[in-house]
Formats: C-alpha cells, sequence, structure tokens
C-alpha cells in the first residue's frame, strides 16, 4: 500500500520536493544501496530555516554571507539524498539511484567508501538539541519506502562510519524511536550494540 512517500523506479520519491544537485555521480557498476546514513546538518550551525542547506548542495551557497560558510565551506562540494527539516518538510537532492557526496572518508564493518553502497539522510538539527516529532514521523515513512526499492539491510549514523571524525545525527538521536516507529528488527542496527561513539544508545 502506497504511504506516499514511495521511490519511483528513477530513484526519486513521489513526497520529496526536488531540487537537483550537481554534487552526485554514478555508483559503481553492480552496487546497490544497502546502508542508510543518517546525519545531522544546520546552517549556520545551530541555527536552523533558511536556504543555506540547498544552497550548500547545489553549489550556489554565498560563503561571503557568513563567517563559518567562509571559513569552513569555501570550495566544498558536497550533497545527500534527501534533508528532513525541523517542519517535516523533505527535499530530495540526489536520485537514490546515484551516489551522493555525504558520508566523506568512511567504512562500514571494514567495507569502505560508504557513498557507493548508501543512501544519506540529513535531519534539520544538530548535536545540542532535540528532533522535532515531525522530523521522526516523516523518517520512518521515507525508511520504509526506501526498503520497499532498494535491499536496504542496516541504519547507522555518521559517527558510526567515520567515528572520531563526524558525530553526527548526535547523541539526542533517538534510535530505538526510529526503530519503533518503522516497524524494523534489531538486526537493522548493528552499532546499537556493537562498540562505537553512540553504542547503547
Amino acid at each position: 500500500m502506497s504511504t506516499g512517500f514511495d521511490v519511483a523506479p528513477d530513484g526519486w520519491s513521489a513526497a520529496a520536493r526536488r531540487l537537483p544537485s550537481p554534487h552526485a555521480d554514478e555508483r559503481p557498476d553492480g552496487v546497490a544501496p544497502t546502508l542508510i546514513v543518517i546525519h545531522n546538518i544546520s546552517l549556520p550551525p545551530d541555527t536552523f530555516g533558511g536556504d543555506a542547506i540547498a544552497e550548500l548542495f547545489q553549489n550556489r551557497l554565498d560563503c561571503s554571507a557568513h563567517p563559518y560558510y567562509d571559513a569552513h565551506l569555501r570550495g566544498v562540494r558536497v550533497s545527500a539524498h534527501f534533508v528532513i527539516h525541523r517542519s517535516g518538510a523533505l527535499e530530495q537532492f540526489v536520485s537514490c539511484n546515484q551516489r551522493a557526496w555525504h558520508a566523506g572518508l568512511s567504512s562500514f564493518f571494514g567495507r569502505e567508501r560508504c557513498n557507493d553502497f548508501s543512501l544519506g539522510i540529513e535531519l534539520e538539527g544538530s548535536d545540542t538539541l532535540p528532533f522535532e516529532p515531525a522530523q521522526y514521523q516523516v523518517l520512518a515513512k521515507l525508511v520504509q519506502a526506501l526498503m520497499v526499492r532498494y535491499p536496504v539491510s542496516a541504519i547507522a549514523g555518521h559517527a558510526d562510519i567515520a567515528p572520531g571524525r563526524k558525530t553526527d545525527p548526535g547523541p539526542h538521536f533517538e534510535w530505538v524511536r526510529l526503530q519503533r516507529d518503522a516497524a524494523l528488527a534489531d538486526h537493522y542496527f548493528p552499532y546499537l550494540s556493537a562498540p562505537g561513539p553512540f553504542a547503547a544508545r
């Protein structure tokens, strides 16, 4: 049964506002997404609202608009497949059939280059504040839709696959809530019991 979040064969979700990013390329031949990576993002840090995230992912951020952008984002080329805003609004920047540039240097239980085989979902937020109920609601439905379309077998945080380099989605992200809302078995969350920065979450 359709939930309105269905992902079409071309890799785009019906529920998302489509904002194509140039920061994407093709996955390696024969590689399908099997991992979902959860991130958080706010631009400037701990500031919500506005168009800066979309501008960054679409390579049109004015880095002179804020000292943080000038110091940290000038020349940076990143993207994610999806962004879920505090309101629950969903945006998609890269087809799920393509490789978004969200994970960087990363490893999933010894398998490197996580961008090759993952889907990146950014939650508008930070390490210092809880996420909104609307974000969890949309995230659960999106995860379910992605699992219908792709052979997803695991969900992880950016901190899990890039320990020591990344901390998101942060200590306020409720992994058990996502597991419950998306009705997923324990084996989809291998880092919940494995050693890591947010073990035993």
